[in-house]
C-alpha cells in the first residue's frame, strides 16, 4: 500500500502519434493519441522485450502512469519487481485508446473505429522504432477487465503472430452470464427515464455536471452495443440487441456480439492454435466477481484444458474492483517468458 522509493527509477516518455486509421471515426475522438512508454532505470529500451497494457473500460493507458495514493502506479511497480529481482527489465507502452463512449474492446469497429488496426499497425511499430524494442517472439499484451478482454481476444486472433505472450486480469468472457443476465436489464430500466432514447442519454450524460453509478453502467452497454454490433446509420452507432420494451434477445443481433466472445472464438480451430503459439497465457479471475466474470474464466480455462493449451489458471478471493496488485503476478511471468 506504500510505494518503495528506494527503487531505481525508470523513465516515462511522452509520445504522441498522428494516426491515419483512426481520422474521421465516427466519435469524433481525436485521431492524435498519446503513448506514454516506461523505459527501466540503466537502459535506453534497445534489446528488450516490449509489454503493451491495455486500460480497462473508463480507463487509459495514461491513467496507469499517473500518481496513485497509497499504493503505487505502474511504473513504479515495476521499478520495484525489477530492482527486487522478480521480473527481468521490459519497456511497457501505455497507449491512450479512451473513446466518447468510455473506452472500447481493442478490436475494430466501424463506430468506435479501428483500435485493433491502431495498436498493430500503427502503435507497435512507432514505439518499437523509436526504442529498439519489442519485434518478433519479444511482444507481450496485459490487461485488466475490457484491457483483459482486449487481450484475450488479441491472443486469439494474433498469438504467434504479433503477440507472444498474453495475461489478462479478470477479462470480459462468457458474455450471457456478463451481458444477457442482468446487464440489459438495467440498461432498459435507465433509458426509459429518457423516453428510451439513446441519443438523449448521452447528450445528457455529455452535459453533466455528475454521472451516477447507473449512468456509468448504461453507458458501457451502449459502449459494448458499438463495438460489437455497431450500426453506421444510428446515433454514434448504437443498437442494443433486445427489444427496447419487453428485453428479449434478438436472435441476429446477439449473435453478433457471441461471436466476439472468447468462449466461442476458442470453438475455433485456427484460434486454439494461436492460442498454442503463445509462449505464455496468463488468466486469472476474482471468485467473487460482480459481474459475473468468474464463471465464463472457469469454462474458458476448462475449454483450454480440453483442447490441450498450454496456459496458467488462477483464481484469488477478491471481486473485479481495485487488482492492480495482481500485476505482482503477471509482469514477471510476462517479462520472463519473453526474456
Amino acid at each position: 500500500m506504500r510505494r518503495n522509493h528506494s527503487a531505481p527509477e525508470g523513465v516515462v516518455h511522452t509520445l504522441r502519434i498522428d494516426s491515419e486509421c483512426l481520422k474521421g471515426n465516427l466519435l469524433g475522438d481525436p485521431a492524435r493519441r498519446r503513448i506514454d512508454v516506461y523505459v527501466p532505470a540503466g537502459h535506453d529500451g534497445r534489446g528488450l522485450p516490449l509489454l503493451v497494457d491495455l486500460a480497462g473500460y473508463t480507463g487509459s493507458g495514461l491513467g496507469h502512469t499517473n500518481w496513485k495514493n497509497y499504493g503505487e502506479n505502474v511504473p513504479e511497480r515495476l521499478d520495484r519487481l525489477i530492482a527486487t529481482g522478480m521480473m527481468p527489465p521490459v519497456v511497457v507502452a501505455f497507449p491512450d485508446c479512451f473513446t466518447r463512449l468510455g473506452g472500447n474492446q481493442y478490436i475494430d469497429s466501424a463506430a468506435t473505429g479501428p483500435w485493433e488496426t491502431f495498436l498493430i499497425r500503427e502503435m507497435l511499430p512507432f514505439v518499437e522504432e523509436r526504442f529498439g524494442c519489442g519485434g518478433d517472439g519479444r511482444r507481450g499484451v496485459f490487461g485488466k477487465s475490457s484491457g483483459g478482454y482486449g487481450t484475450l481476444v488479441h491472443a486469439l486472433r494474433h498469438g504467434g503472430s504479433v503477440w507472444s505472450a498474453a495475461a489478462s486480469h479478470s477479462g470480459d468472457v462468457g458474455f450471457e452470464y456478463l451481458y444477457h443476465l442482468g446487464e440489459f436489464a438495467g440498461a432498459l430500466r435507465h433509458l426509459s427515464g429518457f423516453g428510451m432514447s439513446i441519443e438523449a442519454f448521452i447528450r445528457k450524460f455529455e452535459e453533466g455536471p455528475k454521472a451516477k453509478d447507473a449512468d456509468w453502467h448504461t453507458l458501457m452497454i451502449l459502449a459494448q452495443a458499438a463495438t460489437f454490433d455497431p450500426d453506421p446509420s444510428q446515433f454514434y452507432g448504437v443498437r442494443l440487441p433486445v427489444d427496447l420494451h419487453t428485453g428479449e434477445l434478438i436472435a441476429e443481433r446477439w449473435a453478433n456480439w457471441l461471436r466476439w466472445d472468447p468462449l466461442r472464438m476458442a470453438d475455433e480451430p485456427e484460434r486454439l492454435e494461436s492460442l498454442r503459439k503463445l509462449k505464455l497465457l496468463f488468466i486469472d479471475c476474482g471468485d467473487i466477481d460482480q459481474y459475473n466474470l468468474v464463471y465464463g474464466s472457469r469454462i474458458l480455462h476448462r475449454k483450454l484444458e480440453a483442447a490441450g493449451v498450454p496456459h496458467i489458471y488462477e483464481e484469488f478471493h477478491d471481486n473485479h474492483s481495485s487488482i492492480d496488485y495482481r500485476m505482482d503476478t503477471s509482469l514477471p511471468l510476462l517479462a520472463k517468458a519473453l526474456a
